[in-house]
């Protein structure tokens, strides 16, 4: 007898989308397929359903092969989620389920809805498993429609005995708590599992800690048997994962929105996020791969708490064994994930607060403890979070997040960009973290990072303005290193201007930025610095500019070295009106209350009064040479040393230029200025720089008088 498929390809060539669609799902019907064959179907079906939304999204009136998609064939995708099938199957068929709700709509929706309510109310175990799988997949797929479906009245209610029940199946409380696993990615429905699940949740967990545990001690091996009705007791991977939605529970907060104001703000819980982490620690500490993804799930949440970071801090073995674990596990795994989420928590430092901020928090704090305020824990404070990053950087993490940086997710290349932003912070591993490869994982993950990805791009450009900040650039960049320096400069560039997404104003990036870049200006060649200018010049002068002293400070000091490029120097030399806009600004940093700006002004001016536009410039302006001739006679050697420079070049010049300037300086008083610089000073360099400058100035004099 022929297949359906066989039939339909009888038939002839495929007339439409539409039999093309049948005779897929002729194929997949049919089954007996080896999960390769299954797995091209699926592609190809995704593929259709893709291309068929994409064509109505231009021409609403196209037929849709949604419409010959009906319950039957529907059924046939979403069993292809069943935990029973082969996992690579499984991953198709979720690409495959995203495509047909995308294409589908409300169609689609409304089948889906039917389906898991059918299948519920069969109330035999194959169908709570189905129900169960495809509720666990499509969380992430239609969030909403997942949650409408997942909240239905009675439906979380009636888990309970499900799970009570004396002979248990392994497969369906597997798969009910894959599924409470997956809802708790949205607060209503933690809060709904946390008034009708806990109760048996906890009696999951308590049995664990009371037989099981002696049970697996004894006999580590020990597992519940495959069958669909097996067990007495409740599996061990069943236990874990229970203990996984507690920690989910315990740790994320409950929404504002959905607290009863009414509701005790001290809830009691049988099972403390405490013995949750030890549970997690002891199945990590095992050396069984058996449970351990969900022990790392559920020790990622549980390390939100200040106390249990404190608590995986101290245990070395813990750490060591943390550590190997995500070296070995594949990338793009939700170990990968897990683990990355810990070492994150680690490590992550209090945002900083304005003092406004920090007064807003306490009377938040205030509020919801009824007139109690605890505070912020000092376990989370600065002190606490240095040591810890300092025992995870040497416990050597650094290599192992360069390993996965090579191959894992843009949300994994987040997770390493936050994590090497916050050892950063640690000032005496910067140039070790330089050594061991992060300079390249953090190019790399900036420039691997999407647009849509802001605050981990951001991440990874701040963690390399920190580290080039403190490190010789010329150790990671240039000769035969396979770092081309102007890699380096996007990324800085880029958290120049503030976030603009962010509803406060953090500037710190933006000084470190300069930071660096005034580090990689210093380095020999002139294209560095005409990058630098090509794509920061803008940015660099509206923050010479800055109410911040220091932001003001580090822009005028990458100003200075940038002064000894040409093309630096034509930004102020070229007898423009910009140029000399830009020279009344640099003369007005000169006489700045700051010493290291005065100081940084100076050297620029320096640099630049070898040129004919600026020493005219400097002349012209009201003020200007007054300017110059105090940074001779300030208390810094160092300044005087510029401002003899710069008085030495103005007087040297030729022409009615250097005439008028010679001029302008006796006006000014100079002559005795130098002199006093002469008394003050005491570096031969000073000294015999102001003896050059005077001389023109007095030869001008004595012919005066002759």
């Amino acid at each position: 007898m022929a297949t359906a498929a066989e039939t339909i390809q009888a038939s002839g060539p495929a007339a439409s989308l539409q039999d093309q669609t049948l005779l897929v799902f002729a194929r997949l019907m049919e089954g007996g397929q080896e999960d390769e064959e299954t797995c091209r179907d699926l592609d190809l079906l995704t593929k259709m359903l893709n291309d068929d939304a994409t064509a109505r999204e231009s021409d609403k009136d196209r037929k849709s092969i949604c419409s010959v998609i009906d319950s039957d064939c529907l059924d046939t995708i979403l069993c292809y989620l069943d935990m029973r099938q082969p996992e690579i199957v499984r991953g198709h068929a979720v690409l495959t389920t995203s495509a047909y709700m995308r294409a589908a709509g409300d169609d689609g929706s409304a089948k889906l809805r039917a389906f898991f309510f059918d299948r519920v109310q069969r109330r035999t175990y194959d169908d709570y498993i189905v129900a169960f799988c495809v509720a666990s997949a499509t969380f992430p797929i239609v969030p909403d429609l997942t949650t409408e479906v997942f909240l239905n009245e009675g439906f979380l209610s009636s888990l309970g005995p499900l799970m009570r029940r004396e002979w248990k199946s392994r497969k369906v409380e597997t798969a009910c708590l894959e599924m409470l696993n997956a809802a708790c990615m949205d607060g209503r429905c933690r809060e709904a599992i946390n008034k009708y699940c806990v109760e048996w949740l906890e009696e999951v967990v308590e049995q664990y800690a009371t037989d099981m545990g002696r049970r697996l001690s004894e006999d580590p091996n020990l597992q519940g048997e495959e069958g669909s009705v097996s067990m007495r007791q409740h599996s061990e991977q069943v236990q874990y994962l229970a203990a996984v939605i507690l920690a989910k529970l315990r740790a994320v907060p409950k929404p504002a929105a959905l607290t009863d104001p009414n509701e005790s703000r001290v809830e009691s819980a049988v099972t403390s996020i405490e013995e949750l982490s030890g549970l997690f620690t002891k199945m990590i500490l095992r050396d069984q791969d058996h449970g351990k993804q969900h022990s790392i799930e559920g020790l990622a949440y549980a390390s939100l708490q200040p106390k249990i970071k404190d608590t995986i801090i101290k245990n070395a073995e813990l750490l060591k064994k943390l550590l190997s674990t995500l070296s070995k596990a594949p990338p793009r795994s939700p170990t990968t994930y897990g683990a990355l989420s810990i070492f994150q928590n680690l490590t992550r430092y209090r945002p900083l607060l304005t003092e406004e901020e920090k007064k807003m928090t306490q009377l938040k704090a205030y509020a919801n403890a009824e007139g109690k305020s605890p505070g912020l824990d000092p376990l989370d404070d600065d002190e606490h979070v240095d040591a810890r990053c300092k025992a995870v950087f040497e416990a050597g993490i650094t290599p192992v997040l360069v390993a996965h940086s090579k191959h894992d997710s843009a949300a994994a290349l987040g997770l390493i960009a936050n994590i090497i932003l916050s050892l950063t912070t640690i000032k005496p591993i910067r140039g070790q973290l330089a050594q061991q490869g992060a300079v390249k994982l953090l190019l790399v993950a900036w420039s691997t990072l999407k647009e849509n990805q802001r605050d981990a791009r951001r991440s990874a450009a701040q963690a390399l303005a920190r580290i080039l900040i403190s490190i010789n650039p010329a150790l990671v960049f240039g000769g035969t290193r396979a770092n081309p320096i102007d890699a380096a400069i996007a990324p800085l560039v880029s958290i120049l201007p503030p976030d603009p997404a962010s509803d406060r104003r953090d500037l710190l990036p933006t000084f470190e930025s300069l930071m660096a870049l005034t580090n990689l200006a210093s380095m020999e060649g002139p294209e560095i610095a005409h990058q630098i200018i090509r794509h920061a010049w803008s940015h660099i002068e509206e923050q010479l500019l800055s109410s911040n002293n220091l932001v003001s400070k580090a822009a005028v000091e990458l100003v200075c070295n940038l002064m000894q490029s040409p093309e630096g120097i034509a930004l102020y030399a070229d007898g423009s009106v910009h140029a000399n806009q830009r020279l009344h600004i640099l003369l007005a940093l000169a006489d700045a209350e700051d010493e290291g700006t005065r100081s940084a002004a100076g050297g620029a001016l320096a640099s630049l009064s070898g040129f004919e536009y600026v020493v005219r410039g400097i002349v012209h302006r009201k003020r200007g040479v007054k300017v110059i001739l105090g940074m001779c006679v300030d208390d810094n050697e160092d300044l005087r040393h510029r401002g003899v420079v710069t008085i030495l070049n103005m007087v040297s010049t030729e022409g009615e230029i250097g005439s008028d300037a010679r001029d302008k300086i006796r006006e000014e008083g100079g002559v005795d200025i130098l002199k006093d610089c002469l008394k003050k000073s005491r570096r031969p360099e000073v000294v015999q720089i102001t003896a050059q400058a005077l001389k023109p100035l007095l030869e001008r004099e004595v012919r005066e008088i002759e």
